[in-house]
């Protein structure tokens, strides 16, 4: 092995290694010969006790100067090169450290000088690259806003089939317990076989405007949904590869599909209740006019009133069908939530600036179902008809049962039936002569009528079907467009050992536990980790979650990570948080800080899981230790500190706040690793191995 490959502080060892022993044997063979030039045996044992009190002082002379050497040489040049390294990989801006390199004259001192020189240079980079790329930024959050409110799912894939881009409806609609993720496979969320089959007929097809309508369910909840994959053309030609990534576009056709099935089954009902009473009328008619009918006025009073009969069963029949056929047209109709008080306050505002009075709003806390824009244009009308002579009107809005009350009150003359209907049949002012209120309250299955109240006032009544009161749920989920598009041209490697780090998926995890001591029953109480794709934390993509351990938690572990016996009662236990951690750390490599211990727990439960945890490792400890040297201290907080990286206090030992921390330590750490050469996953894995002293390497 060549002498370059050792470090500083082994060569230096090994040079006065050799010097002591070149020493040891030039005091044996001057020894020697001057014995034999003597010639006197008697002086044999004068010579052996020179011989070792000689080598005894020469090798501790050579081991106090070799331990001088380590000490404020070897290790301060080491300390130094590692500080020196990841200030140039990494936006580190605290000062160096120079107390180490106290004994290195000159050079402590020009590697701070260095090291704020390049701070400063940084830093005037930096705000010239802010300042050029603001415009960039702001498109960009720009385009993110937009694809995030487009109302479909939208996946973008390579051509392995790999998550590149997914946006928050893509969420929502793919469901299940595991979120999409980048550089999963999606068929983790969708059936295989329509996919490839659109695939490949794109792939023959070579037309790059050529897309593909197809039809898949999701494999959490087999939710049926609509899809169009379009493939994603290279090159200033747009010609299509074998390596062409792809668009899908998802829209849940589930409850359409239930939607058509029940019209048609509405259709068959119509016909079948209608068939059997109008083929009965006919029959009657048929006889009555007939030549040869009965002649008896009974006998054909007889067949009038079953005539009428049928004729009233057809009526009743026909009236039921059209109101379950409303009913029906209001489920499926597009209908949006909206708050009861920005209801009543658009109302207003729509009387206010058509010159019709003022009015009082009032409502509950409640979310409507409507069609906002004709509900609006519906009541403002009612109010414009009401005219002036019927002062002081006032919009209630109450909670009725499940659904909701609109109450139009005022105080003078009632409105008749007739006026009323006269009204409801006018076209509505919003653009479309064929938008009345009777259609308006068709649309919601609704109906309007006249009331009296008890303090003389009068009002129109309009129930709705569905409402629900406003409570203070969870805050919503920001729907974020998740994307990398560099994924979409990596190759996957057929080896992980010849795989470049950049190339690789990172799960950086941590545990808390009851204790210390996995082997005295000691117990996993929460598991938190972030996925890292492509050389930057997915900021969206993150597991934590509390964990049953079956045991109480003593009050010692409790002081240190806060979780208590109250907060775990209703958490899922290991078994469970244990698939679901091993299927979201699935193909990527674990990452944790003091790794064996975290692995230990999870390693002692995988006959219970029903899955090994076989996958490959890095541990920060080791990283440290090969960036900045074994003399150095690498827990948590030292190393952080060291990459200039604060951990908030309230953060500190719990394991999502250790889990952030440990993925920007890895993510700074990861420059000064490819400075020196070891860019591939088995070169880290190798150059990690020799610090076993420190800690053993978690890979199998």
């Amino acid at each position: 092995m060549p002498l370059t490959r050792l470090s500083l502080r082994l060569r230096i060892f090994l040079f006065f290694a050799a010097l002591a022993l070149g020493n040891l044997v030039a005091l044996v063979a001057g020894l020697v010969f001057g014995f034999e030039k003597l010639g006197h045996s008697e002086a044999l044992d004068g010579f052996v006790i020179g011989g070792v009190v000689a080598g005894l002082v020469i090798t501790g002379l050579i081991v106090s100067v070799w331990y001088l050497f380590d000490e404020n040489l070897a290790k301060p040049i080491e300390r130094l090169a590692g500080h020196i390294r990841a200030r140039t990989h990494t936006a580190i801006d605290t000062e160096l450290d120079q107390t180490a390199g106290r004994y290195l004259g000159d050079l402590a001192p020009a590697a701070a000088a260095i090291t704020q020189h390049l701070n400063e240079t940084r830093s005037a980079l930096t705000e010239s690259v802010q300042r050029e790329t603001i415009r960039l930024a702001q498109e960009k959050e720009r385009l993110e806003a937009l694809l995030s409110d487009v109302p479909v799912g939208v996946l973008l894939c390579s051509a392995t089939h790999q998550l590149v881009f997914y946006n928050g409806q893509a969420v929502d609609l793919l469901g299940g317990a595991h979120a999409p993720g980048l550089d999963r496979r999606v068929f983790d969320y969708l059936n295989r076989a329509p996919i490839l089959h659109a695939y490949e007929r794109l792939l023959q097809a070579t037309d790059p405007d050529a897309a593909s309508d197809l039809l898949c369910a999701t494999t959490a909840d087999g939710r049926t949904l609509a899809a169009r994959m379009r493939l994603i053309s290279e090159g200033e030609d747009h010609a299509v590869t074998r390596k062409a990534g792809y668009v899908l576009t998802l829209r849940d056709v589930s409850a359409d599909m239930l939607a058509h099935a029940g019209r048609e089954a509405l259709m068959d009902e119509l016909f079948d209740r209608i068939r059997r009473p109008a083929a009965a009328l006919q029959s009657l008619i048929g006889v009555l006019i007939a030549d040869d009918g009965p002649t008896e006025p009974q006998a054909r009073a007889q067949l009038r009133g079953a005539a009428q009969s049928e004729a009233g069963h057809l009526a009743q029949a026909i009236h039921t069908l059209f109101e379950r056929h409303e009913a029906m047209r209001a489920d499926w109709w597009p209908l949006a939530m909206i708050r009861a008080s920005d209801f009543g306050e658009a109302v207003k505002a729509r009387v206010a600036a058509e010159g019709a009075g003022d009015l009082l709003a009032v409502s509950a806390p409640l979310m409507l179902r409507i069609e906002g824009f004709e509900m609006v244009a519906l009541i403002a009308t009612l109010v414009a008809r009401l005219g002036p002579g019927r002062g002081d009107k006032r919009l209630e809005i109450l909670e009725e049962g499940a659904g909701a009350l609109i109450a139009l009150e005022w105080q003078g003359e009632a409105v008749a039936i007739a006026e009323l209907e006269a009204w409801l049949s006018a076209p509505l002012d919003v653009g479309m002569a064929d938008v009345t209120g009777r259609r308006v309250l068709a649309a919601h299955a609704a109906d309007i009528w006249p009331e009296r109240l008890h303090d003389g006032r009068h009002r129109l009544c309009l129930p709705l079907r569905e409402a629900r009161r406003i409570g203070n749920g969870p805050r919503p989920v920001a729907r974020k467009v998740v994307y990398d598009f560099d994924l979409l041209g990596r190759e996957k490697e057929n080896e992980i050992a010849h795989t470049p780090l950049e190339k690789l998926t990172f799960v950086v995890f941590d545990t808390e536990t009851t204790g210390l001591l996995p082997t005295e029953g000691d117990e996993i109480v929460q598991i938190a980790a972030v996925r890292i794709v492509n050389g930057r934390r997915v900021a969206s993509e993150v597991f934590d979650t509390l964990v049953n351990p079956g045991r109480r938690i003593p009050a010692v572990s409790t002081a240190v990570h806060g979780i208590t016996d109250a907060m775990v009662a209703d958490a899922p236990d290991i078994i469970e948080v244990g698939r679901r951690f091993h299927k979201f750390a699935e193909g990527a490599v674990l990452v944790a800080h003091n790794a064996p211990f975290d692995l230990e727990f999870l390693r002692r439960k995988e006959l219970l899981i029903g899955l090994n945890f076989d996958h490959p490792v890095l541990d920060t400890v080791l990283l440290s230790a090969v960036v900045f040297g074994q003399s150095e201290v690498h827990s948590l907080d030292a190393l952080t500190h060291r990459l200039g990286i604060t951990i908030p206090e309230e953060a500190r030992h719990t394991a999502i706040g250790d889990t952030v921390a440990t993925a920007e330590a890895f993510l700074r750490l990861l420059p000064s690793l490819k400075s020196r050469g070891l860019t591939t996953f088995g070169a880290v894995v190798a150059e990690v191995r020799k610090h076993g002293r420190l800690l053993r390497d978690a890979n199998g």
